[in-house]
């Protein structure tokens, strides 16, 4: 698989990561409903296997929960994979998250993170969000700390706009940023991602299937009858009306993947990672079909009458 310089870093990135989000678990706010573990290391396994070089998770993920089945998918593995993982939503003993930039708060969490990847530094250390923003300055200064430390090797931010990133900036280089980014999520489009190509930021873009809404996987019947358990349940793309628009969207992805051999997920992730401000796209998998079925995004090259057909739909949908 073909590596993209990843920003200042000095790291070469595959085009696809895999994403740890899924794999945390039901138990906490933002699940996806049941999750089995084994099935879970085994689709780390199987992305590696396939070529993929790097992982990104976050400590909130299941509450702990993926960072652990990351470090046990890694288990005697001799060439590891990069390994990028997120602070600033912590958790008390009744599993109520917040949002924290405080110093200690940061260095709590790092220290949880090596613990529980069982890793003695962090290849990409990220603040998960950009809250409270009176604390952005506090927070990014703990992250320089602790990669002069060499607890972390690379410091960057997730969910960001540009100047929340220049605020960061003044104070030590923002490497990378981790947006949300898909056909139906483009306000990146108009500041951030030209802020990063200027400043040379590298760019790893969240949910370029939206969940699973764009993957080719999701029905109607399946979308409205998720688990309690799964937060995607009140999430307004998987509700009528707008999941009506967005399957005939998948369709139109389904017709354009057949040329390529390709499914409607692998066509919506090679969507993203044709801007040339976007690094890389982070693709969840909670088992290793699902990683089998996405893995060819990462070579699939959209013709420009097939990204002219994708803008037409999309200029058809309602606001």
């Amino acid at each position: 698989m073909e590596k993209r310089k990843f920003g200042t870093t000095g790291m070469e990135i595959t085009p696809i990561g895999f994403g740890s989000w899924a794999i945390g678990g039901e138990n906490w706010s933002h699940g996806w409903g049941p999750q089995d573990n084994n099935k879970a290391v085994e689709a780390i396994e199987r992305a590696l296997e396939l070529g993929i070089n790097w992982i990104d998770t976050a400590a909130v993920y299941g509450l702990g929960h993926s960072e652990k089945l990351v470090a046990k998918a890694l288990e005697g593995i001799a060439e590891k994979p990069y390994i990028f993982t997120k602070c600033s939503l912590v958790w008390d003993n009744e599993r109520n998250i917040s949002n924290s930039l405080k110093r200690d708060s940061i260095w709590r969490e790092c220290e949880s993170s090596l613990m529980r990847l069982k890793t003695d530094s962090i290849d990409l250390f990220q603040i998960h969000w950009p809250s409270p923003d009176e604390d952005i300055e506090e927070g990014w200064r703990a992250m320089a700390e602790l990669k002069e430390e060499g607890l972390v090797k690379h410091i960057g931010v997730s969910n960001f706009n540009a100047e929340q990133m220049k605020r960061a900036q003044s104070i030590a280089p923002v490497e990378s940023l981790q947006p949300p980014y898909s056909m139906l999520r483009r306000g990146i489009e108009q500041e951030i991602l030209p802020f990063c190509m200027e400043h040379d930021i590298g760019v790893i873009v969240y949910s370029p299937m939206l969940c699973g809404m764009l993957s080719g996987a999701m029905t109607r019947e399946r979308a409205l009858n998720l688990p309690e358990s799964d937060w995607r349940r009140n999430n307004k793309e998987f509700q009528e009306p707008r999941l009506g628009h967005n399957l005939e969207l998948v369709e139109l992805l389904r017709t354009i993947g057949k040329k390529h051999g390709a499914s409607p997920g692998e066509v919506a992730v090679a969507w993203t990672l044709r801007h040339p401000g976007v690094t890389a796209a982070i693709v969840g998998g909670r088992s290793a079909e699902q990683v089998e079925g996405t893995i060819g995004a990462a070579k699939l090259r959209l013709a420009r009458e097939e990204t002219d057909a994708v803008e037409e739909c999309l200029e058809a949908m309602p606001d």
